[in-house]
């Protein structure tokens, strides 16, 4: 059986032209003559299927489009033919199937009432979260042997260790540039000599446990998320609880008791370097000898500074783990799902951070330590 499908013009004097298919019209064979049957010119009186072999779906929907393209008639059709072109012929419509768009308002009425209903149901979400953390702090506090101590040393390294590098060489940097543009405008005054106190108050105080807490959190907030998430996909998670072992246990908590501890000293170690940067920058730039710099920290700078950064660091390491366990936990569907959760932890747990820290600001002022 010839396997090409095939067309012929045929003009008639008594009835007009006539497009004849031969072969079978099939999607395997029609492929290859569809752009010429398209390109015939000319009027058309008839569309001839009487030599048509085979015929499916596409090729009664080619001989449909050809008709109505042609405003011809179909004729010599077999009955499976008409079949399908009755099947077919009738599916085109140019009635405006898309959905009317909203007005500008109602859009945006319905943008946030959905963000506020999602925020709602997070909400609740963080708070279930934080009492079923509660009790198994308390069941962990109850049944010391339950403690995973070697989880929380790994934990340790992975949150505190590791990341002495990258915060080293980034708060030793911002004592650079906070030094090189404070001398630069106190210079305008007379007083370059107090870039000692620039330096010294705002690292101790602010910049050196805010800037580490965003570190964390975009590293282990993020390692957290991804981690937990991982294993909620893989039904790890699931596994843990049918053998008898509490997830939050054995996986969450070591996580939030490693930031918590690790995040005063990573903090007080970002602020001894955001220091040494400042007396690196006052030595060369200012004439202020280094050990003169590091000197005149310990006069000019208060205790209470110090206190201030040593009281937030463990609660920006707290917020920084619970937004990543928390968003890790809730990982479920697909793999997107991953890489959403810890967007969303690095996201929440910075956004949290900083309000937090605008709050604490309030606080230490009102208390005196200003």
């Amino acid at each position: 059986m010839d396997r090409v499908a095939e067309f012929a013009i045929d003009d008639r004097q008594d009835g007009g032209r006539v497009l004849a298919l031969s072969g079978p019209y099939l999607i395997s064979s029609v492929a290859e003559i569809e752009d010429g049957i398209y390109a015939v010119e000319g009027p058309v009186a008839r569309i001839d299927l009487s030599e048509v072999s085979e015929i499916d779906t596409v090729g009664a929907w080619i001989a449909c489009d050809l008709a109505k393209e042609h405003d011809a008639e179909i004729t010599g059709a077999s009955e499976r033919a008409q079949r399908l072109m009755d099947a077919v012929c009738g599916l085109e419509s140019d009635t405006e199937t898309s959905a009317p768009r909203e007005p500008l308002r109602q859009r945006i009425f319905d943008s946030w009432s959905q963000k506020i209903y999602g925020a709602r149901h997070g909400t609740r979400g963080v708070i279930g979260f934080l009492g079923a953390l509660v009790l198994a702090s308390g069941s962990v506090i109850r049944h010391p042997s339950r403690f995973r101590g070697k989880a929380l040393v790994r934990q340790l390294e992975l949150v505190g260790i590791k990341a002495l590098p990258i915060v080293g060489l980034m708060s030793f940097l911002i004592g650079i540039v906070i030094a090189q543009q404070g001398a630069v405008q106190l210079q305008q005054f007379g007083a370059e000599t107090l870039t000692v106190n620039l330096v010294g108050r705002i690292t101790l105080r602010e910049l050196g446990v805010l800037m580490t807490a965003i570190m964390v959190a975009g590293r282990s907030g993020s390692a957290f998320a991804a981690q937990l998430g991982t294993m909620k996909l893989t039904e790890e998670v699931d596994a843990m609880r049918t053998i008898g072992i509490a997830p939050m246990e054995a996986l969450v908590i070591p996580r939030i008791l490693a930031a918590i501890l690790m995040m005063p000293l990573l903090g007080f170690y970002a602020s001894i370097m955001a220091i040494i940067g400042g007396a690196t920058v006052s030595d060369l730039m200012l004439g202020i000898p280094f050990w003169n710099f590091l000197q005149r920290i310990q006069e000019v700078v208060p205790p209470y500074d110090l206190y201030v950064g040593l009281i937030k660091a463990p609660v920006f390491g707290l917020i920084v783990a619970l937004a990543g366990c928390y968003n890790g936990m809730q990982v479920e569907g697909d793999s997107e799902q991953v890489g959403t959760r810890t967007t969303m932890a690095v996201v929440t747990g910075i956004f949290a951070v900083i309000v937090l820290d605008a709050f604490f600001a309030v606080f230490f002022t009102r208390v005196g330590w200003a």
